[in-house]
């Protein structure tokens, strides 16, 4: 009963958000919104649909640790999981506006997260002040679209259609993805609770784990399938843009809805936040040689994901073991990985940098 509650709530939000997204493209065609309008609001807003779901519904259920699991969850999961498994199969391309804006807005945010989440709590007034900063964000890509220094806006995404739908199904769609949102968010919450029950696991861990994995999906899949259809910029810009919104959004918007401020375990403070902000700045110097994201800087990814997701499991069924990895992570494996990455990327971005001015 746990797994079928836990697996049906992951179908209904994954598929919620599909047609949420669908609905609100074809009523935004026919009120004849710019693709740009369209690109920055339906298909954020969807892609972080899942997760902001299951935020107001842990939020209001009294489970506030898998509210804050699922966005720092979510987060590492976006570029270790995505990024690294997509670029395996396919490297990928990086759209230079990413890396001149977008790339340093999410490190920026991911810092800002860490430092208020220092004090052991989120309060309402700062999570208002998150919230606040979607409007600063997207009047800043709305002023670079218009001056012609951001990228394209593919409607691929947002279920773009040739002809517009009539407005009764938009918003049959609308309603539909509403409500299987709110169902999925609801099931998938019960699941998640029963699941670290029955277990032992912390309700954190869950959210970081099994929630954050499943409300990730979505990304998962529209990354692989751009990348495969050659779209490989759209697959880099989703994971971009959805770290961003989960922070704006998800994080703040219901953290100043929810009736109490959200408290952050010491654990999140000490392991989880710090290496969701790491693995952020890492995006700088994976992207920046040659702008591209290779196999073997997608494999290292996908790597310390799986590392990740073993650690947070450890520390609470078998600390020791958790410890030795803790051990080995800052002492060996994560200086090792860091230069590589760091190496890597500043070379190939001088060697390009090189190659570009000797041929000019």
């Amino acid at each position: 009963m746990i797994a079928f509650l836990t697996l049906a709530g992951f179908v209904l939000l994954i598929g919620g958000a599909e047609i949420l997204v669908r609905g609100a493209s074809g009523l935004a065609q026919s009120f004849r919104l710019s693709k740009v309008v369209i690109g920055l609001t339906v298909v954020s807003f969807g892609t972080s649909a899942p997760e902001f779901a299951v935020s107001l519904q842990s939020g209001f259920a009294g489970q506030p640790d898998i509210l804050m699991g699922n966005v720092i969850g979510s987060n590492i999961a976006n570029v270790l999981l995505i990024l690294g498994l997509t670029s395996i199969f396919v490297p990928l391309i990086v759209h230079e506006s990413l890396i001149r804006m977008d790339v340093p807005i999410m490190v920026g945010l991911s810092g800002l997260l860490y430092f208020l989440a220092l004090d052991g709590q989120l309060v309402r007034l700062e999570s208002a002040f998150l919230a606040s900063l979607l409007i600063v964000y997207l009047g800043l890509l709305f002023w670079m679209n218009k001056k012609g220094k951001g990228p394209a806006v593919d409607l691929s995404q947002a279920g773009e259609q040739d002809q517009p739908t009539p407005i009764w199904k938009d918003l049959l769609y609308i309603t539909l993805g509403l409500v299987g949102l709110v169902l999925g968010a609801r099931w998938l919450v019960a699941g998640a609770v029963d699941v670290a029950e029955y277990f032992g696991v912390s309700e954190l861990v869950i959210g970081i784990t099994i929630v954050a994995i499943g409300t990730s999906l979505p990304e998962l899949a529209t990354s692989i399938v751009a990348a495969t259809k050659g779209e490989k910029d759209i697959a880099v810009g989703n994971v971009v843009g959805s770290n961003i919104m989960n922070i704006l959004v998800v994080l703040g918007v219901s953290g100043a809805i929810l009736p109490v401020d959200i408290p952050i375990q010491v654990s999140s403070i000490r392991i989880d936040l710090p290496f969701m902000l790491i693995v952020a700045a890492c995006c700088f110097p994976v992207m920046l040689g040659g702008f591209t994201i290779h196999r073997w800087e997608g494999a290292l990814l996908f790597g310390w994901f799986v590392a990740f997701m073993l650690y947070s499991v450890m520390s609470v069924k078998a600390p020791e073991v958790a410890f030795t990895m803790e051990f080995w992570t800052y002492r060996v494996a994560g200086p090792l990985t860091l230069l590589a990455i760091f190496g890597g990327g500043f070379t190939n971005y001088w060697m390009d940098r090189k190659k570009n001015l000797s041929t000019s």
